[in-house]
């Protein structure tokens, strides 16, 4: 596998176009490498594959901010997040296969030395300690990047303790480089260990576009659910990706027939420079339905959500008037299952834009709530 870390090495793109996207690249970090690369319709500027990985312009755009969910309140220490009683976020590598240019996490390539896991014997003593945790998230960057020794080294912890009932691993190497789980048999063997009749492995895969499941990708996730390994999707609705709902119906589709269940698609969350490839939210809505209403049962189970700092929150529907949110998870146990509807702001990116106050928990909007109090 050859890996493209400098804008220069892209051959496909003219010498000025490469230096147009150096400001870019100076700014936030490229990666991709040549199985990805090889995906893109080079002829098409507008090339949804291309919109992924290639940096653009308009990331220059002074909008949105580095840490657009306010992890950083929820860190315990560096690299663990505990945001939901249930449910910890380990992030246990600062390298992915390759960067998707609306990333969330910018400051994670930004700060690679501070906002990943550096100390595992305190986090795994952390999430002994709280036996209200059942489920454990490693994320990143991507765990699949780690060396298998290493990611088999945290799992078999993780395994020993005895509230955790979910391990989940957080990737995009299957859309990236599926021969990473293709072609390395002690990796499968993991999962085969670890993931057990009672106590699942779930491997919560990125696609975001159906070109992404080509036939070896198809054949890593299949690899993987021999293995004992249970799929879902999740993704975010991203501008000149998957914005058409025939597309994203296709996507949808898809991933339910290779039974890789569509779990969530993501608002675009407001990472700095990502205005670019973000839709409003009422629009995405109107997308997300019109995609639902083409494909089966199976594939529409999933949710369009955004996670806020507050916490998990389902964009419900919408009238002429109102737009109807509802917490998916809390981060506060008063906002659990509220229900929310606020008045119709077709500009409205974030769940902020809905007030012109902007503050951190407790939120105030201008909401009719009919949940708790």
């Amino acid at each position: 596998m050859k890996y493209l870390t400098k804008i220069e090495q892209l051959e496909q793109l003219s010498p000025a176009e490469k230096t147009k996207l150096k400001q870019v690249t100076d700014k936030f970090a490229f990666r991709s490498n040549d199985y990805y690369s090889s995906l893109i319709d080079w002829k098409d500027p507008y090339d949804p594959i291309r919109t992924i990985i290639v940096p653009s312009l308009q990331e220059l755009d002074e909008w949105g901010r580095l840490d657009p969910s306010n992890e950083k309140s929820y860190c315990i220490m560096p690299g663990l997040e505990h945001k939901y009683p249930s449910t910890v976020l380990l992030l246990v590598s600062n390298v992915c296969d390759g960067i998707c240019r609306y990333c969330f996490r910018k400051r994670v390539f930004i700060n690679p030395q501070n906002e990943y896991l550096r100390d595992l014997p305190a986090a795994i003593q952390y999430i002994k300690q709280n036996s209200e945790i059942t489920n454990v998230l490693l994320t990143g960057g991507d765990p699949l990047v780690l060396k298998t020794s290493k990611l088999e080294n945290i799992i078999r912890q993780l395994r020993d303790i005895e509230h955790v009932q979910i391990i989940r691993i957080g990737t995009k190497i299957p859309a990236f480089n599926p021969s990473r789980i293709v072609e390395d048999p002690a990796l499968l063997e993991i999962i085969k260990k670890y993931s057990t009749e009672r106590k699942r492995i779930y491997i919560m895969t990125h696609f975001i576009h159906p070109r992404e499941l080509t036939n070896l990708a198809v054949k890593a996730i299949g690899l993987l659910q021999q293995a004992g390994a249970l799929i879902a999707n999740q993704m975010p609705l991203i501008r000149g990706v998957n914005d058409n709902p025939e597309v994203l119906a296709e996507l949808l589709a898809k991933l339910s027939f290779i039974g890789a269940a569509p779990y969530y698609i993501f608002q675009c969350r407001p990472a700095l420079g990502n205005k670019f490839y973000t839709i409003p939210i009422e629009k995405g809505h109107e997308i997300v339905e019109q995609a639902k209403a083409l494909v089966s049962g199976l594939a529409k189970r999933v949710r369009f959500v955004m996670s806020h700092s507050t916490g998990k929150i389902e964009i419900v529907g919408r009238t002429e008037d109102f737009v109807y949110f509802k917490y998916h998870r809390a981060a506060e146990d008063t906002d659990s299952g509220r229900f929310m509807a606020l008045e119709s702001n077709p500009e409205a990116y974030w769940l902020d834009d809905y007030t012109e106050v902007i503050r951190d928990y407790p939120i105030d909007l201008p909401y009719r709530s009919y949940g708790p109090e």
